[in-house]
Formats: C-alpha cells, sequence, structure tokens
C-alpha cells in the first residue's frame, strides 16, 4: 500500500501545476555527449520520486530544476529552452520570473549544445538548505544541497571526467560518487545516501517526451537498502540486455504483454510484470520449439520492464516469446515479415 501512496502523490503533484515539492533535492548532473550527442541526466534524493527534476530535451540539452521543485518554474524553463535560449539566459530568466517570487530557495543546472558550442550554467540559492553548492564542468554541470559536505560534488565531478566507457557509464559513475552514508544528510539515520535514484539518456532521434534511449528509476527504498545500488543493478540489466524498467509501476502480479507492433519488421518490444523478486528467462523460440535467442536471465526487482527484440538476422514466419518468473509461465506468439 505504501508503494501505491507514493504513486498517487506524484500523480497529483503533476495533474496541478504550479505546485511545490515541500522538500529539497540533493545531488545531480546534467550532461551532453560532445561526440554522439547523447543528452544525460542523473541523480537520487532523500525524498521519492527523485526523477521529477530531470527534464530531458533530446539532441538539445537537460535542465534540472531542484530545491524546492515548482512544476511553474520547470515548464516555464522547458519552454525557454524550445525557443532556443542558452542556458545562463534560462536561469537568469527563471530568477527574475520565478513563480512564487523566491529563487533564492531554487537551484538549477543545465546543459546544452548547438552545433558543436557546449554550454553549462548553474545556480544555487543563497537560502537553500546547507550544505549547497554547485560546480561546473566544460560539458556537465553537478549541483546539490543539504549535502554531507562539497567532497560529495567533487566525487561526483571526478568520477564523471575519469571513468573510462560509455557517455552512460560515466553519468551511472558519478552518482556512485556520492553513494556514501548521509549524501544527503536527512538519510543519516536510514543508513545511506538517499531514498531514490535514476538515470536518464536521450539520442538524437528520441521524441521530446520519450520513451527514451535508457530510462531507469528507483522510486523508493527501504531503511538500509541504497537506491544507488538498486540503480546499478538495472543499469548492469540494461547494459547487457538492453532490458529497462518502470520503477512507477508496481505490479501485483505477474504478466507477459503482447509485443508491439505485431507484425513487425525489423524489431518490437516485450513488455512484462513482475511481481516481487525473481529470477527470470525471457526466451524466444521458432515454431519447431526450437530456442533463438535468450533475452533475459538475471533476477529481476517488482517492476514493470521492456526489452526490445530486433529480428533482423531471422526470416518472416512465426516465432514464440516465453516468460518464466518463479511459477509462471506465459507463452505468446509474434510475427515477422519482411
Amino acid at each position: 500500500m505504501k508503494n501505491i501512496y507514493n504513486f498517487l502523490a506524484l500523480f497529483l503533484l503533476f495533474c496541478f501545476s504550479g505546485k511545490t515539492l515541500n522538500a529539497q533535492d540533493t545531488f545531480s548532473i546534467t550532461a551532453v555527449d560532445p561526440v554522439t550527442g547523447l543528452v544525460g541526466s542523473a541523480g537520487a534524493s532523500c525524498i521519492a520520486g527523485s526523477i521529477i527534476l530531470s527534464d530531458v530535451h533530446p539532441n538539445r540539452g537537460i535542465i534540472h530544476t531542484q530545491a524546492l521543485w515548482n512544476s511553474q518554474n520547470q515548464n516555464y524553463a522547458r519552454n525557454l529552452m524550445n525557443m532556443g535560449l542558452s542556458p545562463q539566459q534560462i536561469i537568469d530568466s527563471l530568477i527574475a520570473h520565478d513563480a512564487q517570487n523566491n529563487p533564492t530557495v531554487r537551484q538549477y543546472g543545465i546543459t546544452d549544445f548547438v552545433g558543436m558550442a557546449f554550454r553549462t550554467a548553474a545556480y544555487t540559492g543563497v537560502n537553500c538548505q546547507n550544505y549547497k553548492n554547485h560546480v561546473l564542468g566544460p560539458t556537465f554541470t553537478v549541483q546539490g544541497n543539504i549535502l554531507l559536505g562539497q567532497q560529495i560534488l567533487d566525487s561526483m565531478y571526478a568520477r564523471f571526467v575519469n571513468t573510462q566507457g560509455t557517455f552512460a557509464d560515466k553519468l551511472m559513475a558519478s552518482l556512485q560518487g556520492a553513494k556514501v552514508v548521509g549524501a544527503d544528510t536527512r538519510c543519516i539515520n536510514r543508513g545511506t545516501s538517499s531514498i531514490s535514484a535514476f538515470i536518464r539518456v536521450a539520442k538524437t532521434t528520441d521524441p521530446p517526451n520519450g520513451p527514451y534511449w535508457l530510462d531507469l528509476n528507483v522510486n523508493n527504498t527501504p531503511v538500509g537498502l541504497d537506491p544507488i545500488d538498486s540503480l546499478q543493478v538495472l543499469y548492469n540489466l540494461w547494459v547487457t540486455t538492453g532490458i529497462s524498467n518502470n520503477q512507477n509501476i508496481y505490479p501485483e502480479t505477474y504478466a507477459l504483454y503482447q509485443n508491439y507492433p505485431n507484425p513487425f519488421n525489423p524489431s518490437t518490444t516485450i513488455t512484462f510484470d513482475i511481481a516481487k523478486l525473481s529470477n527470470v528467462k525471457l526466451v524466444v523460440y521458432d515454431v519447431t520449439g526450437s530456442e533463438v535467442t535468450v533475452l533475459a536471465d538475471n533476477m529481476f526487482h517488482r517492476g514493470q520492464y521492456s526489452v526490445n527484440f530486433d529480428a533482423s538476422n531471422l526470416a518472416s514466419g512465426i516465432y514464440l516469446y516465453q516468460l518464466r518468473a518463479d511459477d509462471f509461465i506465459d507463452t505468446k506468439k509474434m510475427i515477422v515479415v519482411k
């Protein structure tokens, strides 16, 4: 029931414009990749639903509106980026036109690119709760408030710069840099850095409002379980299988859904629900019952998951996909047409 109440609270927050989230987000990073044009967002907080602060603009940039989050301010910033204003211009306008005429309690981090010009800007209001600060990199910003200290931001900065790997790897590593008990000081008594955590990366071709190429969210965690650890598990799964999740959905039962589109060429999406922590196996077979590929064979947290199945190397015809999780087994047909 607690998870249901958390979901309803976030739903109502979105439904009523101009509302303020009466808590402050703590640590986050906005970034763009000069090589690929990817844009990325990651963060965590000692409140549920920290993903609400993340505003993704594929092929352009990222805006984080945090510290006493206000929907009107976030929508205003989004409109300004869509109009082509630079990160600094957006922040200047946010300060001048705060929805509640109180910009000193807000914190912003914005990164974008136009052609090969990469721009960053951030703002930390003097009345944000301590410790608060922001740091700017050439293609990213790191910001936070109610922090254990400057070391949290410095660690996130260093991890992003020094980690070898993909753009998404660097974002995940940056968040791991803040996985210190009490990084958000409100979580010291819980023995964790935070309660919720997220990571999002959009390709240049992703639609403005998603779905995004990478979109993982741990909405809430119990005492003693750090959401950055849970997010790392989901991220590792995404890296190896391409499976992403929606942690805002809390299924009560297992389910396997019909793939979409169907028929398809060359790829389709398979979605399934997991009711509790389970060993999950998702396999594709041909009509003779021969195994074509294993799409998943891992432990999954409770949530809804989606995987993209690419049939580029398969002939036209009918195929079967089967989900096994604990005692649950279900099989459905899909059709490849070339």
